[in-house]
């Protein structure tokens, strides 16, 4: 799949992985605290462009450091809290954060690659189609989450060159990358909401 083959507008809704596409990932490691969550180049401003062209953003996000004991409830949900509170001062819009604190062994029905978390955002959110959604991420488990559930997908990655290497529909190095090949193909949906 070619990105800029499809007309995308506010029917489409866009899934998000967190670690590594909104923020810095931590090797082998979980952010546990705001001083360890560090957006990666562009992201909030991307979030801008992408609020006016897609109807509904989530992020969905498997977090068993959580399930290790690394970090509890209250932390990540302060964590996303500020998350989101800078998404929104740049101009961008989060409908809802959908994390699975579960460990990978428990096989989770929330956890990536199941589409637990899909499932629930359709539920809350009844018009979205799977057809009509794309799923950025970087990892094999995010693209699995996203076929898995219908949706078109897009592994950020800066060194797999090949999308049909991994069975994906588009590479992007970064979000901002993603960001700047939807945006070009749809200028004039986001000229016109600028105004």
């Amino acid at each position: 799949m070619n990105l800029v083959n499809y007309h995308i507008d506010k029917s489409w809704t866009l899934f998000l992985d967190r670690d590594g596409v909104i923020n810095r990932r931590i090797k082998d490691d979980y952010v546990k605290s705001i001083a360890e969550f560090v957006f990666l180049e562009k992201v909030p401003e991307s979030l801008e462009k992408l609020t006016k062209l897609f109807g509904r953003i989530f992020i969905v996000t498997n977090q068993q450091g959580v399930g290790k004991g690394l970090i509890n409830l209250s932390d990540l949900q302060i964590i996303h809290t500020f998350m989101l509170n800078e998404i929104e001062k740049a101009g961008g819009k989060i409908d809802q954060v959908f994390f699975c604190p579960e460990l990978n062994e428990t096989n989770h029905p929330d956890r990536k690659p199941q589409i637990g978390m899909a499932l629930k955002a359709k539920g809350e959110f009844p018009e979205i189609d799977f057809s009509k959604s794309i799923m950025v991420g970087d990892s094999i488990s995010d693209i699995e989450f996203g076929k898995n559930a219908g949706m078109r997908t897009v592994f950020v990655s800066a060194k797999h060159k090949k999308n049909d290497e991994i069975g994906v529909d588009a590479i992007c190095v970064s979000l901002s990358n993603f960001t700047d090949l939807i945006i070009n193909k749809h200028s004039s949906i986001i000229n016109n909401h600028s105004s």
